[in-house]
């Protein structure tokens, strides 16, 4: 039976097989952190909290260069705290997961064209490379930038930010757990937006006109957007602002170059 002809049910089946490997490239991924995972939460969890932090470095050397001292400063000790004692545990298996999906992101998004492809056309294919390689690049670019551009500075604020030198700052496991999953896998995820816009442009719903009109209604979006990733500071919520909307500008032109093709097409076809 041909792919074209394939039923319902058949359908369902490629696709069970999919996920499944799709699964166990995660558990590998998550295997490999997990296996790591002393290293990997000294070095790469609990580093935008240091005050030799490659982003605090790289501010801070300007600042010292145009101001004559240090920006961003770390005060005191970053102490965190274990309230409950399975939370080392649960911790340890969401830094996993988490780094497990990182790693096996590229395999995934194979496994996913490798489902979808036989229902494009021959000219989609052919972009086949560059699509699979632009989406998980745009993904890890996030990761990337959740943490060495936005965690640090949500960081610094949280420790410098008192209201009475009474109180000592302890900070819980699982609530640093929650902000750096919320802030990294979240400026990740968004960064797919221009996916979301390519298919979509693709499929004839959306227009290079329609996201110029509403590119104000697009920014009151956004700054929504990044105040829900981020702690509840300005500065946070402008940092994560700042790329999206960087973003959402370049989707436009994306979907533009990929409105302009299919109109060129459609001629094309119409002449025949």
């Amino acid at each position: 039976m041909s792919e074209k002809d394939m039923s319902f049910l058949g359908h369902i089946g490629e696709l069970r097989s999919h996920l499944v490997r799709c699964i166990i490239a995660i558990v590998v991924g998550a295997f490999l952190v997990g296996y790591n995972i002393e290293w990997i939460m000294d070095h790469v969890f609990f580093a935008p909290t240091k005050p030799d932090f490659a982003t605090f470095r790289v501010v801070n050397h300007f600042s010292r260069a145009y101001l004559g001292h240090d920006s961003i400063t770390i005060p005191g000790h970053f102490a965190v705290q274990q309230k409950t004692i399975m939370q080392q545990f649960n911790v340890m298996m969401a830094v996993s997961i988490f780094g497990g999906i990182v790693v096996a992101f590229p395999y995934i998004v194979w496994e996913i064209w490798r489902f979808v492809s036989p229902a494009l056309m021959p000219g989609e294919k052919k972009n086949s490379a560059f699509i699979i390689n632009f989406i998980w690049i745009l993904f890890l670019t996030g990761i990337l930038c959740g943490y060495f551009f936005i965690l640090p500075f949500a960081i610094n604020f949280g420790l410098l930010f008192t209201i009475s030198n009474t109180i000592t700052q302890l900070f819980d496991l699982s609530d640093y757990t929650t902000l750096f999953l919320q802030v990294v896998l979240g400026m990740g995820l968004i960064f797919l937006f221009p996916v979301a816009v390519y298919v979509l442009t693709n499929m004839g719903i959306l227009t290079p006109m329609f996201m110029k009109t509403y590119r104000r209604h697009a920014i009151v979006l956004i700054m929504v957007v990044a105040a829900i990733i981020t702690p509840a500071d300005v500065l946070s919520m402008m940092a994560a602002a700042m790329p999206l909307l960087v973003l959402y500008e370049f989707s436009i032109m994306m979907c533009s170059r990929t409105y302009k093709r299919l109109q060129k097409q459609e001629a094309l076809a119409r002449q025949k």
